[in-house]
């Protein structure tokens, strides 16, 4: 009777045992893995301390959250650098460095061939002054491809000439971020789909 009493006491205290040990390495996979997720979650958070040392939470997003807007925003800008120009020779050079940060060998190809054709001289002569108003950037962040619609102006002595630019183009991404490429994008395949005048007003010369 003693010796089933022991037997018993044995076999519970077993049980006892392995079940404790269940539950001790359960609790820890628990702890660890809880453990892991918040320090994945704090890597994705950083502090920034103003002027004043004050910290302000700034969280790390998916890239491919903000590419499509990333994208327009690079097809904005460029378009601006190339066709915003003035009657300075610096600062077309200036738009046309900027610009062909942005974009392959045909945008090399575009300002080559306005160059031979005389165009940069017309706006030195003229004394021109042209802008560029972005009407719609329509991006396919899948096949890399957009369109850009806009109205160029090119205000000068003697008329105000408001044409449209509608263009077209593939994004290609880069591995790297720079100071001259902030989105870390390249366009590729640029042309120009329609380059037109739709008003033309003749200015009072006195």
């Amino acid at each position: 009777m003693i010796i089933k009493n022991i037997e018993s006491k044995i076999r519970l205290a077993s049980w006892v045992a392995i079940s404790s040990m269940i539950v001790c390495i359960i609790i820890s996979l628990g702890v660890s893995i809880l453990a892991y997720k918040q320090i994945l979650q704090a890597r994705k958070s950083v502090y920034i301390l103003d002027q004043n040392s004050t910290p302000y939470q700034a969280n790390q997003l998916d890239l491919s959250v903000n590419r499509p807007l990333e994208y327009r925003t690079h097809v904005n800008l460029f378009h601006m650098l190339f066709f915003t120009l003035a009657p300075d020779e610096k600062f077309i050079e200036y738009q046309m460095k900027k610009a062909m940060y942005l974009i392959d060998e045909t945008g090399a190809l575009q300002y080559n061939n306005l160059r031979e054709k005389g165009f940069f001289n017309s706006i030195l002569s003229s004394s021109a002054v042209l802008t560029i108003q972005t009407d719609s950037i329509h991006v396919d962040p899948e096949k890399k491809y957009f369109r850009y619609y806009g109205k160029q102006t090119i205000d000068r002595r003697s008329s105000t000439v408001i044409r449209t630019i509608i263009t077209e183009g593939y994004l290609h991404d880069l591995k790297l971020r720079t100071e001259n490429n902030g989105h870390g994008v390249l366009i590729t395949k640029w042309k120009t789909i329609e380059n037109k005048d739709i008003s033309n007003v003749q200015k009072n010369n006195i």
